[in-house]
């Protein structure tokens, strides 16, 4: 079989275009996970503070801290706190469950990025409520690369 150019400039095309097509399909699975862990719910922005840093040099280790505003007393305080990172093949980066024993709503841990994305987290309150908060990094050495 012989390669016509033509053939050549649409094949390069749709080789170009379908990293795209793998970032939508990234933002969909993030949006997938937000939905399962929210239900039919609305998640409020406010009480959660993400901080990440806004540039990173590698994304296989990437420090991340989650604050909420919450009293953390038996009749006020954080069931659970989820990341959830746009950019990554799965995701649903992380779980963490609390109880009032917690003293805090506060975790510090370290995660893998697979690209320069929005890191979002999302708080489930003991009364049912979400509440979130977000922030964007840039990564110039990305993780979780499919292979």
């Amino acid at each position: 079989m012989t390669v016509t150019r033509r053939t050549f400039v649409m094949g390069a095309a749709v080789a170009s275009v379908l990293p795209v097509l793998d970032a939508w399909a990234t933002v969909d699975d993030a949006t997938q996970a937000v939905e399962k862990i929210l239900g039919n719910q609305k998640a409020t922005v406010g009480r959660v503070t993400l901080d990440i840093p806004p540039l990173v040099e590698n994304g296989n280790l990437v420090t991340m801290k989650v604050s909420v505003q919450s009293p953390m007393t038996e009749a006020d305080y954080v069931r659970a706190i989820y990341i959830v990172a746009e950019g990554n093949p799965l995701p649903n980066v992380v779980s963490f469950f609390l109880s009032p024993r917690a003293g805090r709503a506060a975790i510090t841990t370290r995660i893998r990025l697979g690209d320069s994305q929005r890191v979002r987290a999302i708080a489930q309150m003991n009364d049912g409520s979400f509440w979130q908060g977000d922030a964007a990094t840039l990564v110039t050495l990305a993780a979780c690369t499919e292979v």
